[in-house]
């Protein structure tokens, strides 16, 4: 990008972007989890509750550390993920990893390690909210 922004540039850009994605169609590259388009429509009502559970979050993290005890209880959880496929898998672990509090320590199929600040940070992953609002923006919920 050089800063110039002609109608011509522009066209050019989307065209060759175009190009790009027919001959990769072509050449059989694209797969589901390569262009995960499947997921953009599912995930535009999963969206907005993630927001909310990374403000509740924010709040009680912020609780937590500002309160003059400082009452964390650092835990380490394994949660069972109901994903099959490895990108709503990612999907569930990155969706862990950005509500403050917790983090996707280690990720395999059929397990995620969870740090967790307190154990009321734990015990909200462990009710299965999540996992199944992932599986179902996957698909997966047959």
């Amino acid at each position: 990008m050089s800063g110039i922004m002609t109608p011509l540039l522009i066209g050019l850009g989307v065209a060759s972007c175009i190009l790009v994605l027919i001959i990769t169609i072509r050449m059989d590259i694209v797969d589901r989890e390569s262009a995960p388009i499947h997921l953009t429509w599912r995930s535009i009502l999963y969206m907005p509750w993630l927001a909310w559970e990374i403000v509740k979050a924010n709040i009680d993290v912020a609780r937590v550390v500002l309160h003059p005890r400082l009452p964390i209880s650092p835990t380490l959880i394994h949660v069972k993920p109901t994903q099959k496929s490895d990108l709503a898998l990612v999907f569930y672990a990155n969706s862990i990893t950005l509500t403050p509090g917790t983090i996707s320590v280690d990720v395999d199929h059929g397990d995620i390690l969870v740090h967790a600040i307190t154990r009321d940070a734990a015990a909200g992953l462990e009710n299965g909210e999540m996992d199944r609002r992932v599986t179902q923006v996957a698909g997966e919920d047959n």
